[in-house]
């Protein structure tokens, strides 16, 4: 006995074959086709009770259809499969009405996991509209990798809910991006995005900058000030590096967690607010807990729904489509335009990523900025990883103090050596490593100019020009 029928439609020969094989083994009837027309006029004559669709296909493209199949039969599942695998696919397919996305290609056993729910589910109405997105929208996240589809169907799903988020991941992994996301395709769109790093404010005044100030609160507060809860109102709050918030802080905003308002610094009357909260972290909160750094009950209440974004080493095979974005965004930036040969980019993705994506966007732009060559070859990527050059810089990321993260490049570098004894020279070894970047860096920053960089450096300008020289640091002077 059939468990339920389901129309297929791909124009993908090999495609059909084997979903035709695999739901049929697992009990369904399927039926097949490989266009647009024949699909709709089955549903529309109530056949079927579950469609599996690409989104391209010869005749009438899925997001077009999907919604008149929805008008028609409203609680009929739509599961879409689409080898245009960005963030904007699985959103659209959302927005319409789909009942799940599943990026080419995919795994069976999964899309057999993902019908069966969806024939034991009861059917929810979308609860919005269908977006007309242009085919041409920048994309928020860049990116096709298997770790990326999967947050990619994570966001998907959140837009159309106004939950809690806590997004955990390295630095440099792009965790505001994806805050940013989930913002601009919810309905809380209209509303404003709200952006506060825990820990680049001086913890005496996170109270104040999240839930604002009365006058004469404390020492120098002259005037009323509005907090960010207050200026996000109707939209999103992003709170990063949630676990630099002080304890004293934490108390408060568990209290708007659980009552929905907040009262002023030096305030007695309560503000009742309407924020969606996305949090992020670099830390391991549960870490934290345990060393009485973190309240166990704001934690729970900040990850309902836990989003963990994946290292860039996760995701190796998304760097030509990333640097090729970031090639682009430096040429609209007014940077020269520049081409990369297939042999850098294989380069790129042996090395090792300690800062991410951030890491990769920043080398990019000095290799955009700073070179001549039309095309970035292999020997210029060499030229700017080689010897650990960046390797101090990078870690630093990840630690707040660059003394810390030149401990750990040191302890790697006499690990190296069979005696851990390295030849002599120590001094002016890691001396160049740490000025050739950061020359780089002001250099970058400067355009080239030289005045303005050794200005930057607090270096004299004959000094500065002589490290160049003896660092052999090549310097390209923009023309914007």
């Amino acid at each position: 006995m059939s468990k339920g029928s389901i129309l297929i439609a791909d124009d993908d020969t090999a495609i059909r074959t084997v979903l035709n094989q695999a739901l049929a083994r697992a009990g369904y009837t399927p039926r097949i086709t490989s266009n647009a027309a024949t699909l709709w006029r089955w549903v529309s004559r109530g056949d079927g009770e579950l469609i599996i669709t690409d989104v391209v296909m010869p005749d009438e493209n899925a997001f077009d259809l999907i919604p008149r199949i929805k008008r028609l039969r409203p609680n009929l599942p739509i599961i879409v499969m689409s080898a245009q695998n960005t963030v904007l696919t699985a959103i659209k397919a959302a927005e319409r009405g789909a009942y799940e996305y599943l990026p080419k290609p995919f795994d069976l056993n999964e899309l057999i996991t993902v019908v069966d729910r969806a024939f034991s589910e009861p059917q929810a109405q979308p609860d919005q509209s269908p977006r007309e997105d242009e085919e041409d929208e920048s994309l928020p996240l860049v990116g096709r990798s298997p770790a990326m589809q999967e947050i990619y169907r994570v966001i998907a799903r959140l837009t159309q809910i106004d939950l809690t988020v806590m997004i955990s991941g390295e630095s440099g992994t792009g965790k505001e991006l994806v805050a940013r996301a989930l913002h601009n395709f919810s309905k809380r769109k209209n509303g404003p995005f709200v952006a506060i790093n825990m820990a680049a404010i001086p913890r005496d005044l996170i109270e104040s900058e999240l839930f604002g100030h009365e006058k004469g609160a404390f020492t120098g507060a002259q005037g009323r000030n509005i907090g960010r809860f207050e200026q996000a109102e109707g939209g999103t709050l992003f709170l990063d590096e949630i676990g630099d918030m002080p304890m004293e802080a934490q108390t408060r905003l568990l209290r708007v967690l659980q009552e929905g308002e907040y009262t002023t610094v030096g305030g007695r009357t309560a503000i009742k607010t309407d924020v969606r909260i996305v949090a992020a972290t670099n830390r391991d909160l549960k870490q934290q807990i345990n060393q009485g750094l973190f309240r166990e009950d704001l934690y729970y209440r900040l990850n309902v729904v836990p989003l963990r974004l994946p290292s860039l080493r996760e995701r190796l095979e998304d760097i030509p489509d990333l640097v090729r974005h970031f090639l682009k965004v430096s040429t609209q930036e007014g940077l020269p335009k520049r081409e990369i040969e297939a042999a850098a980019v294989e380069r790129l993705k042996s090395y090792s990523w300690p800062g991410n994506v951030r890491e990769l966007e920043n080398l990019i732009r000095r290799l955009a900025a700073l070179y001549t060559h039309d095309t970035i070859t292999a020997d210029l990527v060499d030229s700017e990883l080689s010897a650990g050059a960046v390797a101090i810089i990078d870690e630093a990321i990840d630690t707040a103090d660059l003394s810390e993260a030149v401990e750990r490049y040191l302890a790697r570098y006499f690990s190296g050596f069979t005696d851990g004894q390295p030849p002599p020279g120590l001094y002016q070894h890691v001396l160049r490593q740490v000025e050739s970047p950061l020359i780089t860096a002001a250099l970058t920053a400067t355009r080239g100019n030289q005045i303005r960089a050794a200005e930057l450096l607090g270096l004299n300008r004959n000094t500065l020009r002589k490290k160049i020289r003896d660092l052999n640091i090549p310097v390209i002077k923009s023309t914007v």
